[in-house]
């Protein structure tokens, strides 16, 4: 991948990342956060703790891609 993607990638990753922070359903921050909400609502509002947790993963997901674009590559 070029120098000139990985910004583009890295900058559109980070945009998706600031939305999270901002959308209707809070992305929680840390996997603790998550199960604290899970066992505070006692079987209800299934919806939001799944839709919390889809969110949770897919920031974890861009997190790990924004690390792997950050590592210098190397040769094999």
């Amino acid at each position: 991948m070029t120098n000139e993607l990985v910004k583009i990638a890295k900058k559109e990753i980070e945009n998706i990342l600031d939305y999270t922070k901002r959308s209707i359903v809070a992305t929680p921050e840390t996997r603790e956060k998550l199960d604290a909400f899970a066992k505070a609502n006692n079987g209800s509002s299934d919806f939001l703790l799944t839709q919390m947790a889809v969110q949770y993963g897919y920031v974890l997901a861009l997190e790990m891609i924004l690390r792997v674009a950050e590592t210098p590559a190397t040769k094999e």
